[in-house]
């Protein structure tokens, strides 16, 4: 008897498949925006939606849908006209979201710290089908939203101003981009949990970007990860008994490291082809490595 004959363990591996295909989907923008914490913050204001599911009895996943993404509409709001406490104002919404999120849940009939802990950081066994059937829409929402308009939000991700003289809506991008941000933390809160989605939308990308400089490549490869990862993830848990989410945010950085360590020497190796073609000494060229500045083309 194998781990697929039992029906938790096929709708968690379901739902795993689609984390880790539509968080790097995301991701990718977010970290070219340098804004790699939002879904981080989205998390926790995803909390009070989680809370107020309980507590009215609704499904916990939508409610916590619209008020994350309520949250991410404040979130670029504050980011457009917050200035100078703008950063106070987030971190009183990020916070506020956790702590109203907490009273809610114990407020609820029924409500404990067990299950706020599977939300905080997942479980497989809490899977319902219900809440399958919620996360292959708002993934279909996703995809159809970073694959559609890719090339629109990698626009505006790259250079907001640039964008904004071609005539594209910058406003509307950066919003739509929050909100299937935040779409992305619902998505994910029931494998890997609210306080490490941020994780798996940051470290798939940062790992594909060791290999490639493309925005296609490195888009193809952070899902591929991605999907590993929250598979690789998910069976452990199963066979281990460990933490769904923190298993698979380790993998995710295991991944970074290995692909960080085989890139190195394929840059270096670069580096001393370009050389012997121009003909100056290996040492007096620049390294083909990524600059943490520089950001990724198309």
């Amino acid at each position: 008897m194998t781990f697929l004959d039992y029906a938790f363990m096929q709708r968690a591996l379901l739902a795993a498949v689609l984390v880790g295909i539509t968080a790097p989907a995301v991701g990718i923008y977010l970290v070219q925006r340098r804004q790699a914490l939002m879904g981080d913050g989205i998390g926790h204001v995803a909390m009070t939606g989680v809370g107020l599911g309980f507590l009215l009895s609704w499904s916990p996943v939508w409610m916590a849908t619209a008020v994350s993404v309520l949250g991410a509409v404040l979130m670029e709001l504050i980011r457009w006209y917050g200035r100078t406490r703008g950063d106070i104002a987030l971190a009183m919404l990020f916070y506020g979201g956790m702590a109203g999120g907490v009273m809610l849940i114990n407020l609820a009939p029924g409500g404990s710290n067990t299950n706020l802990m599977s939300y905080l950081f997942g479980s497989l066994t809490t899977v319902s089908q219900e809440d399958v059937t919620a996360i292959c829409l708002l993934a279909a929402f996703v995809l159809l939203v970073t694959l559609g308009l890719r090339r629109q939000l990698f626009a505006v991700s790259q250079d907001e101003e640039f964008a904004r003289v071609t005539g594209l809506p910058v406003r509307a991008l950066n919003l739509l981009t929050a909100v299937t941000a935040a779409v992305t933390v619902t998505v994910a809160m029931r494998i890997v949990g609210l306080l490490l989605v941020s994780a798996l939308m940051v470290v798939p990308v940062a790992a594909a970007q060791q290999l490639s400089r493309s925005f296609a490549a490195t888009f193809a490869i952070a899902v591929a990860i991605g999907v590993s990862v929250t598979i690789g993830g998910t069976v452990t848990t199963y066979y281990r008994n460990v933490p769904p989410g923190a298993t698979i945010v380790l993998l995710a950085i295991g991944a970074f490291i290995l692909l960080t360590a085989l890139a190195t020497p394929l840059a270096r190796r670069r580096a001393r082809a370009a050389a012997q073609e121009t003909g100056d000494p290996a040492e007096c060229t620049i390294p083909a490595t990524r600059s943490p500045k520089r950001k990724v083309g198309v």
